[in-house]
């Protein structure tokens, strides 16, 4: 490598690539003891494709920018690898110590390379310094992204999941809610009894809130919401679950659901829909009809 080479490190990495590659796989060993035996194989292949791209990169002359077009590869192999390891379980510094463990085995491999040249090893210490650092960063961000985009959709299946839309007749749905009630979930619950609605052809939803700790002003709309759009949809709805402390709140914030058939349970508000049908509960045992 010569003393004025613009970009010192280009000329170290493309020179002794394989000698870099080879000794930041020893690093990684050393380093990752959580990998299996399958991971560390993997990893190996992901460190040679990375080196490949990085050399090529660096060899369009812009090793600053690593936002240039020409760093495209490389970015796009730090994103699938923090993918993942995002989905692996791992943590951010375990996913970033990919990358700064390049720093060792190239700053060695530049002081080899530069010899006595100290304002040759000093611009190629700082490029390699500066372009670790950016990848890094960059990797970091990447894995970020990608838990973020897994928590999301871990949440989005949860409130799917804690929104069931139960039949319990042929024209009765009834909806149990447990927990919470914002927007977020008004949403998933007006869409998901909406859906069953329309797929059913129910004539009538009951929505049970005896697993919803808190009813406040928020909660209340957010039900009166729900029973608006199941109005429009063609089927009456109901809610049940009651509780006094509930009938007391209501009252206290002057909500109004005079227009809205409550019960105080799901057996109930289940009864009044089977007389709406037209439907009669025969108690065998007994011999007679309950209404």
């Amino acid at each position: 490598m010569t003393a004025h080479s613009r970009h010192p490190l280009t000329d170290v990495i493309v020179k002794r690539e394989t000698e870099i590659t080879n000794q930041w796989l020893e690093a990684q060993a050393r380093s990752s003891k959580r990998m299996s035996a399958a991971e560390q194989q993997e990893s190996g292949r992901k460190s040679r494709e990375f080196m490949r791209a990085l050399k090529a990169a660096c060899q369009t002359g812009d090793i600053e920018n690593i936002t240039a077009s020409g760093w495209g590869e490389v970015r796009d192999i730090l994103v699938d690898f923090s993918a993942t390891r995002a989905r692996g379980g791992y943590t951010p510094s375990e996913t970033a110590s990919f990358i700064f463990s390049l720093k060792q085995p190239l700053f060695a491999t530049i002081r080899e390379e530069t010899g006595d040249d100290s304002v040759g090893f000093g611009e190629a210490i700082w490029q390699a310094t500066s372009l670790i650092d950016k990848l890094g960063l960059f990797t970091v961000e990447a894995f970020q992204k990608t838990r973020e985009d897994v928590i999301s959709r871990q949440q989005q299946e949860l409130l799917e999941l804690s929104t069931p839309v139960v039949r319990l007749w042929e024209n009765i749905l009834a909806l149990p809610l447990i927990g919470t009630l914002d927007s977020a979930r008004t949403q998933v619950v007006m869409q998901n009894l909406l859906d069953a609605i329309v797929e059913t052809r129910s004539d009538f939803a009951i929505i049970d809130i005896t697993g919803v700790p808190v009813v406040d002003t928020l909660v209340a709309q957010h039900l009166l919401k729900t029973v608006a759009a199941a109005r429009l949809m063609g089927a009456d709805c109901f809610i049940s679950g009651i509780r006094p402390q509930i009938a007391q709140t209501i009252i206290h914030l002057g909500v109004d659901l005079a227009g809205v058939t409550t019960k105080a349970t799901l057996a109930d508000a289940f009864a009044v829909a089977l007389r709406r049908s037209g439907l009669t509960i025969i108690n065998e045992a007994k011999g007679h009809g309950a209404k």
